[in-house]
């Protein structure tokens, strides 16, 4: 499963220092990715957590584009799952349990008695191997985890390997393998929280937004997909064709007053299953900041940052509430184990689960 790989080589562009000590003792590295345009990814062995991405706008002045926490304190509690690579399985997974091949999983339950984001210590939290390599044209660092068989209820011994890949291009791409001992579920995602005028800017509402979906999964008040795909048109989901966030999340249509603006699932477009494509766009008007999300997955969750309280702060010491910043967290669909017309989330011994997202960063001027 591995790339070609070494030691970490400031000659090659990646670079690392220490960033503080967990609770239990252990030290936290934090790595640094620099292209030739001068775009930054930084991120931490702590849950893989990308900690900044230092775009340019368009007149050339960079900025941290996605939400940081200020500390080592706050990335180790990290409640919102900042920046975090996520597993088992990214979103939720209704009553905290799944049957495959007629035995019933019992998960560990942490979100109104369902699972979210793999479970109370999930991949977000784990300490992973780091290892610098060159993929192609772009200068890759390779993350490695193994979680053992009964991770939070999930069945089989799963390696992982997430690669971490920044080109010249300011193209920071995401490819994740896993291997699996025994049947179990997968859902490997990134959550971080993009605000492209940057991450003290406050409200990101007039951004304006783009998904390339059709359809979506409507949700219960617990935010469990009913199992319905539904048609975006004639709804505030309907972001096609683009526009701010300002425009969907302020109508009174049930889907966003119960989750509190948009936290929910788009059913992407796609020629065929696996296929790279454009999965969303989004623009900031005012300093001139792109973003597009290439992914393989077939589904993406857009959500507004809705819990966001102000109980939090970045490192410029900026108070993030609720619209602060939007995930693009590209998957497979929430609760797709208990919903057998979704996409299949199951991995098998002796098969490889790939999948690969791009976010590639320009701006109104090329």
């Amino acid at each position: 499963m591995s790339l070609e790989s070494g030691s970490v080589s400031a000659a090659m562009g990646l670079t690392h220092k220490p960033f503080g000590t967990l609770s239990s003792g252990k030290p936290v590295t934090e790595y640094r990715m620099r292209n030739a345009a001068g775009l930054e990814v930084r991120f931490l062995d702590l849950g893989g957590i990308v900690t900044a991405i230092l775009a340019p706008d368009r007149a050339g002045h960079f900025a941290n584009v996605t939400l940081d926490q200020p500390d080592m304190a706050g990335y180790e509690a990290n409640a919102g799952h900042f920046g975090a690579l996520i597993g088992r399985f990214g979103n939720r997974i209704g009553g905290a349990s799944f049957t495959l091949s007629g035995k019933t999983y019992h998960l560990a339950a942490n979100d109104h008695g369902n699972t979210l984001h793999g479970g109370i210590v999930g991949f977000d939290r784990a300490l992973w191997s780091v290892t610098a390599a060159q993929s192609g044209q772009a200068l890759s660092a390779v993350l490695n985890h193994v979680s053992p068989d009964g991770d939070e209820g999930f069945p089989g011994t799963l390696k992982v390997e997430v690669v971490y890949s920044l080109n010249d291009d300011n193209e920071f791409r995401i490819d994740y393998q896993a291997v699996t001992t025994a049947e179990t579920v997968l859902n490997l995602t990134n959550h971080a929280y993009f605000n492209l005028a940057g991450n003290d800017q406050g409200s990101a509402l007039d951004q304006i937004v783009q998904i390339n979906a059709e359809s979506y999964t409507p949700v219960d008040a617990e935010g469990i997909p009913t199992g319905e795909i539904a048609p975006v048109a004639g709804t505030p989901l309907d972001l096609r064709q683009p526009k701010p966030i300002a425009a969907g999340i302020r109508i009174a249509h049930p889907q966003i007053l119960m989750q509190k603006g948009y936290d929910h699932n788009w059913v992407l477009d796609k020629p065929s299953p696996n296929a790279m494509t454009l999965a969303a766009r989004a623009y900031d008007p005012v300093s001139g900041r792109m973003l597009e999300v290439e992914t393989t997955e077939p589904g993406l969750q857009f959500y507004t940052g809705n819990y966001l309280s102000g109980s939090t702060a970045g490192t410029a010491g900026v108070a993030y509430r609720q619209s602060d910043a939007y995930c693009f967290e590209t998957q497979h669909f929430p609760d797709s184990p208990n919903k057998p017309q979704f996409p299949t989330t199951t991995l098998l011994p002796g098969h490889i689960f790939r999948s690969s997202t791009v976010y590639r960063f320009k701006t109104d001027r090329g």
